[in-house]
This record gives C-alpha cells, sequence and structure tokens, in this order.
C-alpha cells in the first residue's frame, strides 16, 4: 500500500502521463499559448491563388493574425514554426462521410451492420476519425452511422472533449428511410432484420422520428429520397413530396438542415421542391432538377469517390479498362451541373473506401476538369458555408477558429500535395508535427 503522501504524488504523475493534451491545457491557469506559422505561402480558402510573404499567428484556439509578415506582431513566448516549402490552408472539410464504415473491399455492407458488433464498429470509428485528422481534415459531416445506431453522437462527444482525436464532427445519427425500401434484404419475412437506418412513414411517424433524432443529438437530418426497391431492383423514389416537404419543416423547427440520398431525377426534384439542403450522389440529375438546384442554392456532393472504388471493387481497372457507363453518366452529370451553377460540396462517402485517403474526391474533381483551386475551395469554405460554420471555419482570417494544414508543395497546382501533410492544428492543438 501506499502511503497517504505518496498516492497523491502518483496520482499527478499519471495523469501528467496519461491525460491527452486537451486535458491537460484544461487543468492549467497559463496564458493560451502562440504559434506564429511562416510558410511558404497562405492559401486563404477563397481566393485563387495562394498569398506569398503572409505568416499566421495563432493564439489559443484561434487565428490572431494573418497577412503579409512585416504586419504581424507576435507576443512574447510565441513559438515560430517555419514551414520552408509548405502551403498553408483551412483545416479541410469532409462534406460526406461514414466513419462507423470501413471499405467494402474489406467486408460487404451487408457484414459490418448484421455481423459486427456495436463495439467494433466504435473501435473501428475512434481508428477512422484519428486518421482523418491527421490527413487533414478537420472537420466531417458523417451522414449516419449505417446501424450503429446513435453511436455517432457519443464518437462527436468524445472527441469534443479530447477524450480521442479526431475531427469536428457534425452527425445525423441513423438516417431517415421509407418501410420497405432499405436494407438489409432477402430474408425471410418471419424474421425482423436490423435496418442499416430508421423507417418511418406517414405525419405521425416522421414528425416522431425527426424529433427523436433531433433530440439524441443529430445536427443534420439525412433522408433516403430514392432506392434500389422497384419490382426489378430499380431506383425508385421513396417519399413522397408531401412526407419530404414535413421532414424538412419539421427539422427546420429544431434548427437542423437537411441532406438528401438521391440519384433519380424525381427522387431529386422532391427532395428540393420540399427545401433539401444538399443533394448526396446526385447520378442521374437532368438540365431541369440542376436549374432547380442552382436556383435554390442547393450543394450537390457527388461522391466521386465512392463510385470509383466499388467499381474497382467488382475488377474494374481505372487507366486500363474502358470507363464503365454509370461513371461516364455521373461525370457527364457533375459537369452539367456546374455549368449550370450548383455549388459543390467536396464530399466522397468515405467508409466505401479508407478514411484518411479522403484526397481522393479531390483529385477525382480535378480530374474531371475542377481546378485545383476549386476542389480546395468547395472542401474549406464551401463546405464551410454548407454546413453553416461559414463564420468560423473554411478560411484563414482573423477570429476564426485555428484548424490549419500544411501540406508539402502548392495544392493550387497540384492538388495531390494535400496528401503531404506536414501538421495538423484543430483549435490551436497540434495534432500532427
Amino acid at each position: 500500500m501506499f502511503s497517504n503522501l505518496r498516492a497523491p504524488l502518483l496520482a499527478t504523475v499519471l495523469f501528467a502521463v496519461l491525460a491527452p493534451a486537451s486535458v491537460l491545457a484544461q487543468s492549467s491557469a497559463a496564458p493560451p499559448r502562440s504559434y506564429l506559422l511562416r510558410p511558404a505561402r497562405v492559401f486563404d480558402g477563397t481566393t485563387a491563388r495562394p498569398h506569398t510573404g503572409w505568416v499566421v499567428l495563432v493564439t489559443g484556439e484561434r487565428i490572431a493574425a494573418a497577412g503579409p509578415a512585416q504586419g504581424v506582431k507576435a507576443p512574447e513566448g510565441t513559438e515560430v514554426i517555419d514551414l520552408p516549402g509548405a502551403t498553408l490552408l483551412p483545416g479541410l472539410i469532409e462534406g460526406h462521410s461514414h466513419l462507423f464504415l470501413h471499405p467494402y473491399n474489406e467486408a460487404s455492407w451487408n457484414d459490418q451492420v448484421l455481423k459486427e458488433s456495436l463495439a467494433l464498429r466504435v473501435a473501428r470509428a475512434t481508428n477512422h476519425a484519428k486518421a482523418a485528422l491527421l490527413a487533414g481534415f478537420t472537420t466531417t459531416r458523417d451522414l449516419g452511422t449505417e446501424g450503429a445506431g446513435d453511436a455517432d453522437v457519443g464518437l462527436k462527444q468524445a472527441i469534443d472533449q479530447g477524450i480521442i482525436p479526431g475531427p469536428r464532427m457534425l452527425v445525423t445519427t441513423r438516417a431517415l428511410v421509407a418501410t420497405g425500401s432499405y436494407a438489409p434484404k432477402g430474408f425471410a419475412a418471419e424474421w425482423a432484420v436490423p435496418q442499416g437506418a430508421e423507417e418511418a412513414d406517414g405525419v405521425d411517424g416522421l414528425v416522431r422520428a425527426v424529433r427523436g433524432q433531433m433530440g439524441r443529438g443529430a445536427d443534420w437530418i439525412k433522408v433516403y429520397g430514392d432506392y434500389r426497391w422497384g419490382p426489378r431492383g430499380e431506383e425508385l423514389p421513396t417519399f413522397s413530396l408531401e412526407e419530404m416537404r414535413l421532414i424538412v419543416e419539421t427539422a427546420r423547427s429544431g434548427g437542423r438542415p437537411v441532406a438528401v440520398h438521391a440519384s433519380t431525377p424525381e427522387g431529386m426534384r422532391r427532395a428540393v421542391l420540399a427545401g433539401a439542403e444538399s443533394i448526396e450522389h446526385g447520378d442521374g440529375g437532368t438540365p431541369e432538377v440542376w436549374k432547380l438546384m442552382a436556383q435554390r442554392g442547393v450543394f450537390l456532393c457527388p461522391t466521386l469517390a465512392a463510385s470509383d472504388a466499388q467499381l474497382q471493387y467488382r475488377g474494374w481497372k481505372r487507366g486500363v479498362d474502358p470507363e464503365p457507363e454509370p461513371l461516364k453518366k455521373k461525370h457527364a452529370g457533375l459537369k452539367a451541373a456546374l455549368a449550370a451553377g450548383v455549388p459543390l460540396c467536396m464530399g466522397g462517402d468515405s467508409g466505401v473506401y479508407a478514411h484518411g485517403d479522403n484526397a481522393r474526391e479531390m483529385e477525382l474533381l480535378v480530374a474531371l476538369g475542377v481546378t485545383p483551386a476549386q476542389a480546395l475551395q468547395a472542401a474549406t469554405s464551401g463546405n464551410a458555408r454548407m454546413l453553416h460554420r461559414e463564420d468560423r471555419l473554411g478560411q484563414v482570417k482573423a477570429g476564426f477558429l485555428a484548424d490549419l494544414v500544411a501540406v508539402e508543395g502548392d495544392p493550387t497546382q497540384d492538388i495531390s500535395a494535400v496528401r503531404k501533410v506536414r501538421l495538423v492544428l484543430k483549435g490551436g492543438t497540434p495534432y500532427r508535427r
């Protein structure tokens, strides 16, 4: 047994060794720490060209100053971080992730939902969150736990409390599906098979489901506006326009935006008319739908990387085999949407492919003709605007949260530079140096 004198001393030593950096910071009364970042260039999140000769001063969790070096005075005790050859940019924002999924070439969606325990999936998600953060993605909109209930709320809380490292999370819990439309499928009718989302229909059912998800911590409401449930397995709309409007109205009453999974023209049309703020996938968009989305400022999250990954899992070899027709259609639709003025969400549906490989979506966007600067704007200030966080995220600007990433080279010229991460700060705390 330790003496009464030694036990508190041991507890103090163990706390200092084992406690997360954020907890230690909170326990100290010391003034907030300052860093002066001196990169070769700064991409501020809004302009097409990076600024040269700029420095960025971080104090506590915020950016205290950003601009030409001669105009920024650092307080005494500031740590200077030189980043020669590097570009400093706002923390990247993933617009469509599933931290509770892992790549489908490791385990099918059905097997993950039906055979992996909740404890296992939470353990995986913990690692996925860390991988995304270290890859420079300091914020993510996670669009459904896919069978893991409301565990995303707990994961978000663990990150916010400094228990585990990870990006800022905006969560949707279980997502909403029309009864009978979603999956897993193929089981005998007498068995109640766990679903990958929450089934609800009609006025009472939908209002109760939306309010329940908000009450359990959802930041957004995710809806499956169409799915592969036609008599021949074809994609068809699920909720009626009236039901979709009810979902949006109920969510807005609780201050939550709505994201809709939709790939059919009618499913997309209903979602936009109902007031959805983003369309996920959008493979079957038409000129009429793109025009409607542009008029109403509805974001398109094309999830190119997920489609690309799934085709490769089935044997397609990029750059060797001809491009499959579904991919041609998706790519043509994206180009038409952008030409029509539809705002672009940078979101790849990570989870279908590896977390930490989030830059894959930006690379595919650039391969289709989006400029590197436009892809970076979508992943920073654009996604911040979609998330209603444009007053604190997505820009290198005084007063904004110090979510900052430094990468080797110039990603406005070569988008693959975003993979060469040298520094990650989230809320002024370094996670990668």
